[in-house]
């Protein structure tokens, strides 16, 4: 962690600051002038910045303009006289994280450094975790096809919207589209709107003014503020409330916000890239997505390939996922055996890359030896495929009973029939026939429909199974535990319990 500067021209201040930050085990470094902090500004930064206002040549308020166009995520405070109040309403509108009003209480005054301290690892963590975030990999022609879109957008400003199931990889495309473009050099933000109560979400979004609802005990910058200069990332868009849908619009509109409890407009300059599992159309006709809002986004489109539409690039997903865990973990990297590897490229996979991501982590610690077989694999993956893929049979008889079946397409389609008539059919076959019923009725949203029906399905036989519990559920569907509380909610499953 980077030290905390301490400017005032004023030693004992200085000597008060250092003395009660070193009993905290927290790195300081002084300056007596803003002109010698902003000298060091040159050769590196602090991870936050303590200032007086009126000092001998440069001002505190010069100091905070020159940190905050250089390097706008790190929190100042600045210290002024309680006359000073025009100094200290300045100090907020230039972008200062709080104010320490002289005389100060030392223990409060470490209280403040401590949430300043807070706030910039936060942004800290957010651009570590863009920096490291892996290349997208995939073969596949799906995949050059989102590769090839993400050339073309190389150079553009506009606003994208992912489309894509759950664990498709949607974050990593809108890093990729951040990476190669104009502001790489800037950060990237991300906020999944479906993991935030409605609550928080605004103050999250646009940050808060201090007292602007119980418990804001100081300024917050939001994610807009945040991504200055950069790109907002903003996961599961569908999920938005309409309220703050109103509220995003007009960001997109005319670029400017205020942060909650504020008087004052922000100018947001922001890339936006948006994602989502959900058919927007669907919910903009059931109201429950503003058109105006869906247009602003839908400027350029790109949708994701499901993991089944690319199974061909499950073995180099697989080997990149082992090796990952194990350098996580500290341990030589399994290797999947050709049969086992063939078993995974044939598997559903319905969480997609986050699904397989999870298996592999299993796996590493899971499987024994270093060659893993099928017979390694979790045994439920096992049985659901040994399920799904049984062959059909056509019990023999000395009646006339195959002649239904021929007139029914006989194996081939997907139904077999024993000596009474009775049909054996698959889950697949009946899902042909209601959709082609469906189809032919020339019913609207089939897609959504039998959609549903079949999350709501898959969900309900986990709870099941799990005895009600949403976690462990959400871990044998390969989904995250928002996903399932949102689908759970949004598809009307009782049974569910909290874990």
């Amino acid at each position: 962690m980077k030290p905390i500067w301490i400017v005032d021209d004023d030693e004992s201040i200085r000597w008060v600051l250092e003395k009660a930050l070193a009993r905290e085990n927290l790195a300081t470094q002084s300056f007596s002038s803003a002109r010698d902090a902003m000298q060091a500004l040159e050769s590196g930064t602090p991870q936050v910045l303590v200032s007086d206002i009126r000092m001998p040549g440069a001002s505190g308020l010069e100091l905070l303009q020159t940190i905050k166009a250089k390097h706008p995520g790190i929190p100042v405070i600045i210290i002024t006289a309680f006359s000073d109040l025009d100094s200290a309403v300045s100090a907020f509108q230039g972008g200062a994280f709080e104010y320490l009003a002289k005389p100060f209480d030392v223990d409060k005054a470490v209280e403040l450094i401590r949430r300043a301290l807070e706030e910039s690892l936060r942004e800290t963590d957010v651009e570590q975790s863009s920096a490291n975030a892996p290349e997208i990999l995939g073969q596949a022609p799906a995949m050059q096809d989102v590769f090839r879109a993400i050339g073309r957008l190389s150079q553009s400003n506009v606003t994208v919207l992912i489309t894509g199931e759950s664990g498709s990889g949607k974050e990593l495309v809108a890093r990729a589209l951040h990476k190669h473009s104009p502001r790489a050099a800037q950060p990237f933000v991300a906020l999944n709107t479906a993991a935030i109560p409605k609550d928080l979400l605004e103050s999250e979004l646009f940050g808060h003014e201090r007292g602007a609802f119980t418990g804001a005990q100081a300024m917050r910058r939001g994610r807009f503020e945040q991504a200055e200069g950069g790109t907002l990332f903003l996961d599961e868009i569908g999920d938005m409330p309409l309220d703050l849908q109103t509220r995003l619009l007009r960001v997109l509109s005319d670029g400017h916000f205020y942060r909650v409890g504020g008087h004052q407009s922000l100018k947001a300059n922001v890339r936006v890239i948006a994602a989502t599992h959900q058919n927007l159309e669907h919910r903009v006709r059931e109201g429950l997505f503003r058109e105006d809002l869906y247009h602003r986004l839908n400027v350029i489109r790109l949708r994701l390939p499901s993991l089944r539409e690319r199974s061909e690039d499950i073995p180099i997903l697989a080997r990149h996922f082992l090796t990952q865990s194990a350098r996580q973990l500290g341990v030589e990297a399994k290797r999947l055996s050709p049969q086992a590897m063939q078993f995974l490229s044939q598997l559903e996979l319905p969480g997609n890359v986050r699904q397989l991501e999870n298996l592999c982590n299993w796996i590493t610690v899971m499987a024994p030896g270093q060659t893993v077989e099928v017979k390694d694999l979790p045994q439920d993956l096992i049985e659901e495929r040994s399920s799904n893929f049984q062959p059909t049979h056509t019990h023999t008889h000395t009646t006339s009973s195959a002649a239904p079946a021929e007139a029914h397409g006989g194996a081939g389609g997907g139904a077999s029939y024993d000596g009474d008539g009775g049909a054996e059919r698959s889950w697949i076959s009946l899902l042909e026939t209601e959709a082609a019923q469906m189809l032919a009725e020339e019913r609207p949203e089939v897609m959504d429909i039998l959609g549903r029906q079949f999350e709501a399905t898959l969900i309900k036989i986990a709870l099941k199974h799990t005895h009600g519990r949403k976690n462990d559920a959400a871990v044998r569907l390969g989904i995250g535990r928002n996903t399932i509380t949102r689908k759970i909610q949004e598809l009307g499953i009782g049974g569910a319990e909290d874990d």
